[in-house]
């Protein structure tokens, strides 16, 4: 390894430099996910072209010179890939996504410590192997392209998938538990949890779009919270996904189903819910976190959700995700009501991701995209 300290900057453009690397990494990631539904989409492929290319550019200008000679071969790629001389793939995806993660940690250390290591070694065998991904070798190019891919990450492994060749970690972790009750409670709170979700069941008979909602949402938020690290306390975070509906059982049925707009009372009936979920927990002392989560839900870090109009600052971590969940699974379920109709998870990932700005957690919304990435790759 080795060390590389920059000549001089001023903190400001450095902070500026690694805005917008995150910017253009999440730009990036939004784009290969829809590169997966959409391969030969030209602008999409323009575009991911751009974002590398602007990275570069940036860190050329502050003379961050290790990382300089790797981005440009990747572009090189995208290059090949936005001429038509390179078909898409997963494995490109693995690639771009791998090099960006090396080249963000690389100026985050520079902005935090004024250093970063690097192992140039490690990246003079990257850039040869991508160096033998020509246009004139296209029945060579997912060999090729697993080569540099390992070479990044030597614990992948190689799978045949259904658009050719993946590579996929031998156990990333990444996988769905059976029930959306956390492992290692207490009796006293397990039997609470499995009240709450019996609760839920029950109230899912209401509608039948409903059905099954309290799990899925409750089994896909352990997961990314796992994911995570845990930063959100199981137990709090599974009982307010089981609670979350609960006051929805108490609107009329035509409102829950009225395919037309809402009127302003209506809307306001239906918002309503929130405070009669949030009010099954009132006096549970236990269950005092899973109540913030429900009575947040609904806010968004910008302001203008509701019942308090709060910003992220005093939103708790665990509104942040089920805010997120909520809409997912609204969005892949069958529903008639508003005239809103499912779609696939993965065109629901697309959508979520398209969001105006302000309306969902970014950093949850990036625990939300390696979480689906993985599993829906599977």
């Amino acid at each position: 390894m080795q060390t590389f300290r920059p000549d001089d900057l001023e903190d400001d453009i450095l902070a500026d430099l690694i805005e917008e690397i995150n910017e253009l990494y999440e730009s990036s990631e939004q784009t290969l996910i829809e590169l997966e539904l959409r391969p030969d989409d030209n602008e999409l492929q323009r575009s991911l072209f751009r974002s590398v290319h602007t990275i570069k550019g940036d860190l050329g200008l502050v003379g961050f010179r290790p990382m300089f000679p790797l981005l440009q071969h990747v572009e090189d790629l995208l290059d090949y890939l936005r001429k038509g001389q390179m078909v898409y793939s997963s494995l490109l995806s693995d690639l771009v996504l791998l090099t960006m993660d090396i080249v963000k940690n690389f100026a985050e250390n520079i902005l935090h410590k004024g250093e970063a290591e690097y192992d140039p070694e490690l990246e003079k065998q990257l850039v040869s192997a991508i160096q033998e991904i020509k246009p004139d070798c296209h029945d060579e190019h997912e060999v090729k392209l697993i080569i540099a891919v390992k070479i990044l990450n030597p614990a992948l492994v190689v799978e045949e998938g259904v658009g050719g060749l993946e590579v996929k970690p031998k156990d990333d972790g990444i996988v769905l538990s059976k029930s959306g009750i956390p492992k290692d409670l207490s009796a006293e709170k397990q039997m609470d949890v499995l009240f709450f979700r019996d609760m839920m069941m029950t109230i899912e008979k209401r509608s039948e779009y409903w059905k099954g909602r309290g799990d899925r949402i409750a089994k896909l938020a352990q997961l990314i919270n796992q994911v995570a690290g845990k930063p959100i306390e199981e137990d709090q975070l599974a009982v307010a996904c089981y609670v979350n509906d609960f006051g929805m059982a108490f609107m009329p049925v035509s409102l829950i189903h009225k395919k037309e707009a809402y009127t302003d009372a209506e809307r306001n009936l239906m918002r309503s819910h929130v405070y009669k979920s949030a009010r099954l927990l009132e006096h549970l002392n236990e269950w005092d976190g899973a109540r913030k989560i429900v009575m947040q839900v609904h806010e968004h870090p910008d302001g203008s959700g509701y019942p308090l109009g709060i910003q992220e600052a005093d939103m708790c971590e665990g509104a942040k995700l089920l805010s997120i969940l909520d809409a997912f699974d609204t969005m892949t379920q069958s529903s008639d009501y508003n005239n809103v109709s499912s779609i696939s998870k993965k065109k629901a990932v697309i959508e979520l991701n398209r969001s105006e700005k302000g309306k969902y957690s970014a950093k949850w919304m990036r625990h939300f995209n390696v979480t689906m990435t993985k599993l829906l790759a599977r």
